[in-house]
C-alpha cells in the first residue's frame, strides 16, 4: 500500500479523509480553517470540501506549530510555503524574529535556573 505522501489525489477531500492523510484530527483541521491557515469550500450538503494541496499545508503548518512558531507567525508564513520541506527565503526574517525572541527566553531560564541552584547549594552546607 502506497504512503499518504506518494499518493495523487484529484478530488476535494472530505474533513476526515484530510485528517487521515495528515495524521491529524478533524477538529483541529476545523480550528485551522478558523485561523485562517486553510481554507475549505462547502458542498450543497454543507461538507467541508479541502483542495488535494491542502493535504502539503496542513504538514507544513503541523512542522511550523512543531518548531514552536504560533499561529500568528504561521499565518503570516502562508506565502513562504511552496514546499512542505522547505520555506522560501521570505520567511526567514520572521523565523530569525522568533529566534532571537527563544535565544531571549533560554537566557532567562538560564538565569532563573542558576539563581534556583544556588538556593539549593546554599541550603545543601
Amino acid at each position: 500500500m502506497a504512503e499518504a505522501s506518494q499518493v495523487t489525489i484529484d478530488r476535494p477531500l472530505r474533513i476526515g479523509d484530510l485528517a487521515a492523510l495528515t495524521s491529524t484530527t478533524p477538529r483541529m483541521l476545523r480550528h485551522y480553517e478558523n485561523q485562517g491557515l486553510i481554507a475549505a469550500e462547502r458542498s450543497p450538503s454543507g461538507q467541508r470540501l479541502f483542495a488535494p494541496a491542502v493535504i502539503d499545508q496542513v504538514r507544513s503548518i503541523r512542522r511550523l506549530l512543531k518548531a514552536g512558531l504560533p499561529v500568528d507567525a504561521i499565518r503570516e508564513l502562508l506565502d513562504c510555503i511552496h514546499d512542505t520541506d522547505l520555506l522560501e527565503p521570505c520567511a526567514v526574517p520572521l523565523l530569525v524574529e522568533h529566534l532571537h525572541a527563544y535565544d531571549g527566553r533560554i537566557a532567562e531560564l538560564t538565569t532563573t535556573r542558576d539563581a534556583l541552584q544556588g538556593l539549593i547549594d546554599a541550603s545543601s552546607q
